[in-house]
């Protein structure tokens, strides 16, 4: 590869890095070619890119960026897995093909800035989605509303109650008096 090349090169891996969600740093030794196509076109159902890179290629293109963060990672066989989308779709499919073939190693990831360790990669995968998570605060918003509407209307029946029960007392007496 020529100079102008590798210019080239890193200026579209700049491109690619700059306004990524998630990247995903793999070892990819012991997969096949048959293995890696099959994970590629896994991950492009996802929409996320799985590319083999130089390393001193992709710590050049990563200069500048969030990326920059992983660089020390960028050592032996290299993949860089990068969703622009949803983080938590990435890593969920990298960590159920690495239970069909072991031999993908997940290095570390970069979700919206932050360096996941693989460990927690396995916690943010057992997450809900987004749109699950909201779905679920805002039940809770609503069940939180109904209970505070239950509450104040609990409260006007028993004033109610007690004016009824007063105006009822002094109908009483008014009819008993001669």
């Amino acid at each position: 590869m020529n100079r102008k090349e590798k210019e080239q090169t890193i200026t579209d891996l700049r491109k690619q890095v700059e306004q990524f969600k998630a990247a995903v740093l793999t070892n990819y030794r012991g997969l096949n070619v048959g293995q890696m196509n099959q994970l590629r076109q896994r991950l492009r159902e996802e929409k996320v890119s799985f590319q083999v890179v130089k390393n001193t290629l992709m710590k050049l293109a990563s200069k500048g960026t969030d990326l920059e963060k992983v660089s020390s990672y960028f050592e032996g066989p290299t993949a860089v897995a990068i969703s622009y989308g949803n983080p938590i779709s990435l890593v969920k499919s990298l960590l159920d093909f690495q239970k069909t073939l072991p031999s993908l190693e997940i290095k570390v990831g970069l979700v919206e800035g932050e360096v996941v360790p693989p460990k927690e990669m396995k916690t943010l995968a057992s997450m809900p989605s987004r749109e699950v998570l909201l779905a679920q605060i805002l039940g809770e918003i609503q069940m939180t509303g109904g209970q505070i509407g239950g509450a104040l209307l609990s409260a006007i029946q028993q004033v109610v109650y007690a004016v009824q029960a007063r105006a009822d007392q002094l109908a009483g007496a008014s009819d008993s008096t001669p």
